[in-house]
């Protein structure tokens, strides 16, 4: 987990104040986005459970082997499985790691933390929320009431009570957390990476503000001008954009709203592969699904078309109604 003094928050600032802020073109490809991350980064990983996941920089990040991130995330489904198994993360900080409501916990997580001596630091859902917004509030905590009583907050000494110098009540001050980078898909961007998000935006603005770096995978980039015609659904800014990479389908085989549903039977499959046998079963995955495609589209293929067809027709009928 990242900590910081006043001193340190005064540098921070200064290191994010020095970055060009230009409205310049941030175009690159997956692989040139993968670099801005390095071996022992903190990772901040935007979307929730089986939305908005950036699949495709996650899976990039496996196939170039990156070793001992720390990743945070919202609520965590299949994704933290993937990073804990091709270890890739040692530490994944969130408030739910699960493969999603209708499998339950993951027992690839179970594995790793349990015999592996990987961490899940768990906070409350609003304490990951409160510390991403303290993060690009550039202060170094947010009080709130949540986690005040509950049994999390004894696993969470890095949060403190204090009495309120105002009611006199008790609060629990809750860290800041800036991850170094930010990886975010969303709908449509420009190059410039404006972004504009459909549907539950999750914690993925904070996260923008919060992070040293952004990288945006988006289903398409739209021209400047088809962005200012709708101003009011930009929720991520071009100055918070360091890198922008055009992926359709970046979220399979989870989902991204309007677009696409999930791809059921591939969620499926993975499940009873990888708890029948969490690790050989997961590095079967890895080696078919991660490191075997020649690039994003053979790993649709091997999806498969009628699933991708089938999650869009669904995604888009549900969008329109």
């Amino acid at each position: 987990m990242l900590e910081h003094s006043v001193e340190s928050y005064d540098r921070l600032r200064e290191k994010m104040a020095a970055r060009d802020r230009s409205l310049r073109e941030k175009v690159m490809s997956l692989q040139e986005a993968g670099s801005f991350v390095r071996d022992g980064m903190s990772i901040g990983v935007g979307g929730s459970t089986m939305s908005r996941t950036p699949m495709a920089l996650l899976w990039q990040l496996i196939r170039d082997r990156r070793k001992n991130l720390t990743c945070s995330r919202a609520i965590v489904s299949t994704d933290g499985d993937l990073l804990f198994g091709s270890g890739v993360s040692d530490h994944i900080i969130t408030s739910w790691f699960a493969q999603g409501i209708l499998w339950g916990l993951s027992k690839v997580m179970r594995h790793h933390v349990e015999k592996e001596g990987k961490t899940y630091e768990e906070w409350s859902h609003m304490g990951v929320g409160m510390r991403f917004r303290a993060g690009g509030m550039g202060v170094p905590f947010l009080p709130m009431r949540a986690m005040l009583g509950s049994d999390v907050l004894k696993q969470r000494p890095e949060a403190k009570e204090i009495d309120c110098p105002f009611t006199g009540e008790k609060l629990l001050l809750a860290p800041a957390l800036n991850p170094d980078v930010a990886l975010i898909h969303v709908q449509r961007c420009d190059a410039y990476g404006n972004a504009q998000i459909d549907g539950l935006q999750f914690m993925d603005i904070d996260l923008a503000l919060a992070a040293d770096r952004v990288i945006l995978t988006t289903e398409r980039i739209v021209s400047n001008d088809q962005i200012r015609r709708a101003p009011d659904q930009t929720k991520i800014p071009f100055f918070c954009v360091d890198a922008v990479v055009e992926v359709p389908y970046g979220s399979a085989p989870h989902e991204c709203f309007g677009l696409y549903e999930p791809m059921m039977k591939h969620m499926e499959a993975y499940v009873k592969q990888v708890n029948a046998d969490p690790i050989d079963g997961m590095q079967a995955y890895l080696d078919r699904y991660f490191h075997g495609p020649e690039d994003w589209n053979d790993y649709l293929d091997l999806i498969g078309m009628r699933q991708v067809l089938e999650a869009s027709q669904h995604g888009r009928s549900i969008y329109n109604d």
